[in-house]
């Protein structure tokens, strides 16, 4: 999972990669909530998962205010907007485990963001990033060690989410180099 941000960063700063900027934003504050819900819950060998994807996500974050895309259309300030009211219900609720969920709803909400500008624009994401946290969830998911709903929610919805970022790259890749092939013929 560490090892992964290297080569996303390189394809940042080759140009290469492009990350969306509201997606990386939302990632930094919504990794910090959820590394603190769970530690509030007594996760503990789980709290690796969220604290390295804390870290990853912020220096994504700040170099895509250099380099990345995003950040003023209309889908992203709705994204924004949904964050900022999921942020506003946690404060009220003060339940951890319901921080938990709004996190994770806040976070599919700007993993979408991601995957319609992957199925766009493919070549723009490096799908190393995706692939390794989907399997760091995995890794994850069986570190809780228990079957706790609370504990295991975090991590199987970063290897679904990020597994599923990996695939929309993977599939419009390998389509848009058939439609090449199909058009130079």
């Amino acid at each position: 999972m560490i090892a992964s941000i290297f080569p996303y960063i390189r394809d940042i700063l080759r140009l290469k990669t492009k990350p969306q900027r509201v997606t990386w934003f939302i990632y930094s504050v919504l990794g910090s909530i959820s590394f603190f819900s769970q530690l509030a819950k007594g996760a503990s060998n789980s709290l690796w998962l969220p604290g390295v994807i804390t870290v990853n996500v912020v220096i994504i974050f700040l170099l895509s205010l250099k380099y990345g895309v995003g950040g003023f259309s209309k889908k992203d300030y709705i994204v924004l907007c949904i964050a900022a009211l999921g942020l506003l219900a946690w404060n009220v609720t003060n339940e951890a485990a319901i921080a938990l969920y709004i996190v994770i709803l806040i976070d599919a909400s700007a993993t979408y963001l991601t995957i319609e500008k992957s199925y766009k624009y493919p070549e723009t994401e490096t799908v190393i990033l995706w692939i390794f946290s989907s399997i760091a969830g995995l890794f994850s998911l069986l570190a809780v060690g228990s079957f706790n709903i609370v504990l295991i929610s975090y991590p199987l919805f970063i290897m679904v989410a990020d597994g599923s970022v990996a695939a929309t790259v993977l599939l419009r890749n390998k389509y848009m180099k058939r439609r090449v092939r199909v058009v130079d013929k």
